[in-house]
């Protein structure tokens, strides 16, 4: 039998790329790890994980059909979780960046009930940034 270790990856089908990558880049403080332009994969590290995205315009991203749209996503939301966590710093930095985020919430995750803030990327996908379990209850 096996074991799930963690979240190796996840797979964004995207429209405007450039916009995808500065978002994840800036925003989010990802790193552009790997790129296979003749395929259309472009894979960011986000801490042990990657989150890859894919223009629905090119090889890959054309597998999945339709682009997403108001009226249909590729996931309901991508849960990061961070250190540290401080409230404060990450709604100024979202603002900063121009980001809308939601209130501070406690949320049960993979380890128990702490806080998050949700955002939206620029196409619309909803990003959970996580703290600690121990910060709030």
């Amino acid at each position: 039998m096996f074991r799930i270790a963690q979240i190796d990856h996840v797979v964004l089908r995207v429209k405007n790329l450039q916009l995808m990558l500065d978002f994840y880049q800036q925003v989010l403080g990802c790193t552009l790890e790997r790129q296979e332009t003749d395929l259309g994969l472009y894979q960011l590290r986000a801490g042990n994980s990657l989150i890859d995205l894919v223009p629905v315009e090119q090889p890959l991203g054309q597998q999945g059909g339709k682009a997403p749209g108001a009226e249909g996503h590729n996931m309901d939301h991508l849960c990061l979780r961070i250190e540290p966590f401080e409230s404060e710093t990450l709604q100024q930095h979202f603002r900063s960046k121009g980001v809308t985020a939601g209130p501070v919430e406690s949320r049960y995750g993979a380890e128990g009930k702490g806080p998050s803030i949700y955002i939206q990327d620029p196409e619309g996908n909803t990003i959970e940034i996580k703290g600690p379990p121990t910060l709030l209850t």
